[in-house]
C-alpha cells in the first residue's frame, strides 16, 4: 500500500512537466495528448487531463483556440504560450537535478 501511495504521487509529480513538454512541440488536441501520454506508459483519462489543462490555462501556461473538425464540432487545440515555455525549461533543470539525485543515489545498489 505505501509503495502504491508513493507510485501515485511520482506520476502525478511529472504529469504536469509531461504535458508541457508534449504541448511545446506544437498545437495539439487533448485526446492527442493522452495518446502520447499512454505512449509514455503514463496512463491518464479525461477526468484528470482537462482540469490541469484548465488549470496551466488559467496560469497563463497554455492557451488554445478552435479549429473545425471534418468529423464533428469544433475542437480545441492546445499551444503553450512564452511564460508556458519559461516555466518548462526551469522544469527542465529541475528534471534533470532530480535525475541526477535519483541515478546517484540507486549507484552500487542491487536492483
Amino acid at each position: 500500500m505505501i509503495a502504491e501511495n508513493t507510485q501515485t504521487q511520482m506520476r502525478k509529480g511529472i504529469l504536469e512537466y509531461c504535458i508541457l513538454s508534449i504541448i511545446s512541440r506544437g498545437e495539439i488536441y487533448a485526446s492527442d495528448i493522452i495518446s502520447e501520454l499512454k505512449k509514455a506508459e503514463l496512463l491518464v483519462v479525461e477526468g484528470t487531463l482537462y482540469p490541469l489543462l484548465t488549470r496551466l490555462k488559467n496560469n497563463g501556461l497554455l492557451s488554445y483556440s478552435w479549429k473545425e473538425s471534418t468529423s464533428g464540432p469544433p475542437r480545441k487545440y492546445y499551444q503553450i504560450t512564452a511564460e508556458g515555455m519559461e516555466v518548462l525549461k526551469k522544469l527542465d533543470v529541475t528534471w534533470k537535478e532530480l535525475l541526477f539525485a535519483v541515478e546517484t543515489s540507486l549507484q552500487n545498489r542491487e536492483l
